[in-house]
This record gives C-alpha cells, structure tokens and sequence, in this order.
C-alpha cells in the first residue's frame, strides 16, 4: 500500500468518470466563473442540473454574467461534495473544476425540462415544492446556460485521505500531471529546496 506525508502533490487524486457523474448527480450546487469587461474573475453559486455531459443552470437575462459570458463564453464551474444535501455515504468526496464553453438556451422546450428537472432535484420528496419551485422559476426573464465540458481539474478527497494514511493502492493514484511534476520542482528549486 501506499502512504504520503508530501500534500503538495495533489494532481495524483483524480476521480474515475462514475465517480465524476456521482458526483456531479447528487450536489445541488455548483460555482459558475466568468471573466469581467476589465478582467476580473468573478464567481457565483447556483444550483444546476448535470445532463448529457453538460451543467446546466439558470438566472435572469439581464444579470451581468448574461452580458459577459456572451461577450466571451469561456467559463469554469466548480463543483464540490460539500453541496450533497445529506453529507457521508458511499458517494465520492471533494471536488472538481471544469473548464467549458457556455451556450444559452431560452426555447420553451429546453426551459420546461430543465425547471422540471431541477425543481425535482431541489425537491425530491416534495411534489408541492416541486411545483412551487417549477413557477417560481417559470419567468420571461429566466435564460437557461449549458456549460459543455473541455478540461477537468480534479481533487479525490477520500483517495487523498487513503494515500495519506497508507492504505491506498498505487493503481488507485492518477499520473503526476506537470503542475505537479515541472512547476513544482521549479518553485522548490527557486526556494532552495530539494527536487521531489
């Protein structure tokens, strides 16, 4: 088995693709970011519905992140496992960032699957809240965004506690992707400390 004591290298914890699509199903929120007219990055939380590969929220059309996103439709969405509604379990733990291309939708067939569906997730076991939610978010401001996927940045937490308390397996750990194998080095070596 393997054990660490070294938590700088973390881009060894991936999760598998089932652990992504658990973890993606059962969080009821996300953090949708995008670039400013100036350059700031800007993130804010949403509740969100992972379909088709893609996550998919909503918020009124004349919020600023409309305008920006429309000008550059670049954006990252962090979800993590702190956003299950009941904590523990057998489902994965920690989180994952995507980066992605955003296309709005304001159709009234993609508008009506998509409250219907996340108005289930927000109220499993509410039919009355189901129903509340769907109306509440039935507006003719409401646009619908869909964030497909390019690249993910992934942190396994239950793998990293494993690894940390030496009852990991090797085939369990992710390759040591360059952040972890070059950059690193070359900050330590800045700092005048031993190669890793």
């Amino acid at each position: 088995m393997a054990r660490t004591t070294d938590h700088e290298i973390v881009s060894i914890y991936p999760f598998s693709e089932e652990e992504v699509d658990q973890l993606m199903t059962n969080s009821v929120e996300c953090v949708l970011m995008w670039g400013t007219k100036d350059g700031w990055p800007v993130g804010v939380t949403h509740s969100f519905v992972w379909h088709d590969g893609k996550i998919w929220l909503t918020f009124a059309a004349h919020r600023h992140r409309a305008a920006a996103i429309r000008r550059d439709n670049r954006v990252s969405v962090n979800v993590s496992s702190k956003g299950y509604p009941v904590p523990g379990g057998d489902l994965p733990s920690g989180a994952v960032t995507f980066k992605g291309t955003a296309e709005f939708f304001d159709d009234d067939e993609t508008k009506e699957w998509f409250y219907g569906a996340l108005s289930k997730k927000l109220n499993p076991d509410s039919a009355e809240g189901e129903e509340f939610f769907y109306n509440l978010l039935n507006s003719p401001l409401r646009t619908i965004l869909a964030v497909t996927p390019v690249k993910k940045i992934m942190y396994n937490a239950g793998t990293a506690g494993k690894h940390m308390a030496g009852t990991a397996s090797e085939d369990e750990l992710g390759e040591r992707l360059e952040s972890d194998r070059l950059r690193m080095n070359k900050e330590r070596a800045a700092r005048g400390l031993d190669e890793r």
